[in-house]
């Protein structure tokens, strides 16, 4: 593999990792903040909501100005305006300001998310593609392990603030590579073409795609299991297994181990199977996994071992399924990539938002709730897999892996 190749995996990684490394790394601190902020669980986890909400919506924004701009400029706006709410997070005296905050985080987070993935299509198509949004996986999943093990480390010496502090760091680095490493693969041609009128109808061919939507859809319900579990984690694994903040961290990055390493595998089984095979054996063994861990734990064995090695399975094979997903996506809108993976993001996130909401509406404090919404989430992904690309035709399949 080509060093330049691994390099942009690399920089395009960490640039989509900065806005959920401010999620990650601060799970730790949750049950804290509602303490020092004297704040009701409820209203400390709408903080996540506060963040999810823009990081879904403010995509629509930056994937057709990354079309009309250039792929660099949107993300100079968004990260940087990332680092300033997050100086605003970190001297928060409320509640009410953290989220306020959060919400400008959100905004700025957004763009991380749109343009990296437009710009792997603007470098690669089919296989390619696949093998370099794995590896864009693989350093973006070092958040979900580096940053709760982080995040511990600095509550420990700086509590909670100290995170907000770390996460404005880890922007101005983002800033600094994005300026030096990372070369515009927009042309000024192909940005003369895009425009407001272009984005509206490049949006009304998108939502008219059957094809986009049900590979967005389902790569929205495999990352709405996930953010369940991220939503729900630190207060069921803190507060009702007794872990302490470092244990839960090592819990939590267990899973993003299973997601990343077979995520590694995409490229390979894309190219000996089809990428479509594989989303259709790995949305099932998802849903498997995770109906079986809710159906065991609602039975009365809930057992954290026997929970995180379902969790550690089921999330194995999300590491399969996203990559596909996206790449599937935005395979036949090379010309729209900006505003396609715009659209692709805030459907999903939406998705997500709901699903997170939904569940916290059942949250009583133990385990079941959130296995249950982690199942649902796998379940209506698999469903959706088979009432739609399940019946593909082989020949289908292996055009679409190449």
């Amino acid at each position: 593999m080509p060093a330049s190749f691994f390099r942009i995996a690399v920089i395009l990684g960490l640039l989509s990792a900065i806005g959920p490394f401010a999620i990650d790394m601060y799970l730790p601190a949750l049950p804290s903040i509602g303490k020092d902020l004297g704040a009701p669980d409820k209203l400390v986890q709408m903080s996540l909501l506060a963040f999810f909400i823009p990081f879904a919506i403010f995509q629509l924004v930056y994937g057709p100005l990354a079309d009309m701009w250039g792929r660099k400029a949107p993300l100079y706006m968004g990260i940087g305006l990332f680092a300033v709410a997050s100086i605003g997070c970190a001297t928060a005296s409320n509640i009410e300001t953290l989220i306020a905050f959060r919400f400008l985080q959100g905004i700025g987070g957004a763009a991380g998310m749109v343009v990296p993935r437009a710009i792997v299509r603007d470098m690669h198509t089919g296989v390619q593609a696949a093998r370099l949004m794995s590896l864009l996986m693989l350093v973006f999943s070092i958040s979900p392990i580096l940053a709760p093990l982080t995040g511990s480390a600095v509550i420990a010496f700086y509590g909670w603030r100290g995170v907000f502090w770390a996460v404005m760091i880890a922007a101005f680095i983002g800033l600094i590579l994005l300026s030096t490493q990372l070369n515009e693969t927009r042309s000024r041609a192909d940005r003369s073409e895009s425009g407001f009128r272009s984005a509206m109808a490049a949006y009304r061919l998108l939502l008219g795609d059957r094809h986009f939507l049900t590979m967005t859809f389902i790569g929205g319900l495999g990352i709405s299991g996930f953010l369940v579990y991220l939503a729900n984690s630190p207060f069921v694994l803190i507060n009702h297994y007794g872990l302490s903040p470092t244990q839960y961290s090592f819990a939590f990055s267990i899973n993003a181990v299973s997601f990343f390493a077979v995520s590694q595998l995409t490229g390979w089984l894309g190219e000996r199977f089809g990428l479509i095979r594989v989303m259709r054996a790995a949305v099932s063994g998802f849903a498997l996994a995770m109906a079986t861990m809710a159906i065991v734990m609602s039975l009365g064995f809930g057992a954290l071992p026997v929970m995180a090695t379902l969790l550690f399975i089921g999330y194995g094979f999300l590491g399969l399924v996203i990559p596909t997903a996206a790449v599937l996506a935005l395979e036949e809108h090379g010309t729209i990539a900006g505003t396609a993976s715009a659209l692709m993001g805030t459907l999903q996130f939406v998705t997500a938002a709901v699903a997170m909401a939904i569940a916290g509406l059942f949250f009583d404090g133990t385990a079941v709730p959130m296995a249950m919404g982690i199942a649902l989430c796998a379940v209506a992904a698999s469903v959706l897999t088979q009432l739609t690309i399940g019946r593909r035709r082989p020949t289908e399949v292996e055009v679409a892996a190449e």
